[in-house]
């Protein structure tokens, strides 16, 4: 079981610090959140380490950890999924965190080098040695998440219990193929970006704050590509639903993904706890089925993601 908002730690240890992060995390924990979503890759690790200091301290059994393996800095492969990466990036995460077991460890990717059949004997290791709890894959195609829930990874006994997806009003991609199937498959969603990278709470309509991933070296290309005229239309509806029901933009755009069919679980990332406790204090909305229908038709769109191409 794990809380409906998870509290991402993508800016820990680069443009949040670890006093601010403690604060963050404490934040949460006081709202009743118990889920926490990190990877190897954040800050070089440092987002680990800070994690794992605040676990220690608070020593709360209730905390869920999903960590995230797969990521390589190496520009022209950006994900490798070979056994020898995989459990590398798994004990460098256990030592980080100070634990003995990850509860969730989830496999980014794709990895065009590595067979999938690979990828899934490492997700059973890690199961078997009790290195890791449940497994989960994040941006696998839907051939790939086929693959590895109905036959190669179920055969090895490391077939994936949840899947974590972008999914937000700026990009539902995942409803064409992935949310039918997780459905169907009785595997839950973990929606990466529910609020649109940023961009849907509002704070772009205007052009690009100082103080906004946007504006920084390292994520302005994570944001740019929603900064389009078709994103500045939801963004605007979203606005105008938020004004006719008197909450914030990120109320409107956390409630609808949180409302998505297979969607378990939204994570929320924030540089500051005065940021996170904006996000936490409109949880629990539940939008009027009129708005919801406005957001869906202004919304729809044909989209590639996640990529269709099996590995």
């Amino acid at each position: 079981m794990v809380s409906d908002v998870a509290l991402g730690t993508m800016t820990w240890g680069r443009d949040t610090d670890e006093h601010e992060a403690r604060e963050q995390f404490e934040v949460y924990l006081d709202a009743g959140g118990v889920f926490v979503d990190t990877a190897d890759v954040y800050a070089d690790g440092a987002a680990q380490e800070i994690l794992g200091h605040l676990l220690h301290d608070h020593r709360n059994d209730d905390i869920v950890v999903l960590s995230r393996s797969g990521g390589s800095r190496n520009a022209a492969r950006p994900f490798e999924l070979s056994r020898r990466h995989l459990m590398h990036s798994l004990e460098s995460t256990l030592r980080r965190l100070g634990v003995d077991a990850v509860d969730i460890w989830s496999i980014h990717g794709p990895d065009d080098g590595t067979h999938v059949d690979e990828t899934c004997a490492a997700m059973s290791d890690a199961l078997q040695s009790g290195k890791a709890l449940y497994t989960s894959v994040c941006d696998w195609s839907p051939a790939n998440l086929g693959y590895a829930t109905g036959r190669g990874c179920a055969v090895s006994g490391g077939a994936p219990t949840v899947a974590q997806y972008e999914y937000s009003l700026l990009q539902r991609g995942v409803e064409d193929d992935v949310v039918p199937f997780l459905t169907s498959h009785g595997l839950g969603l973990v929606a990466w970006s529910p609020l649109g990278r940023g961009v849907l709470t509002g704070k772009y309509r205007r052009g690009t704050p100082a103080d906004s991933r946007g504006a920084t070296s390292h994520l302005r290309a994570f944001v740019e590509p929603y900064l389009d005229l078709r994103s500045r239309q939801i963004v605007d509806a979203v606005c105008a639903a938020a004004e006719g029901l008197a909450v914030a933009p990120l109320d409107i755009a956390l409630a609808w993904v949180l409302a998505r069919p297979a969607v378990s679980s939204a994570i929320v990332g924030a540089r500051t706890a005065a940021q996170l406790r904006g996000i936490l204090a409109g949880h629990g909305l539940e939008l009027p089925a009129e708005i919801v229908r406005a957001l869906d038709d202004v919304s729809h769109q044909p989209t590639s993601y996640p990529s269709s191409t099996a590995w």
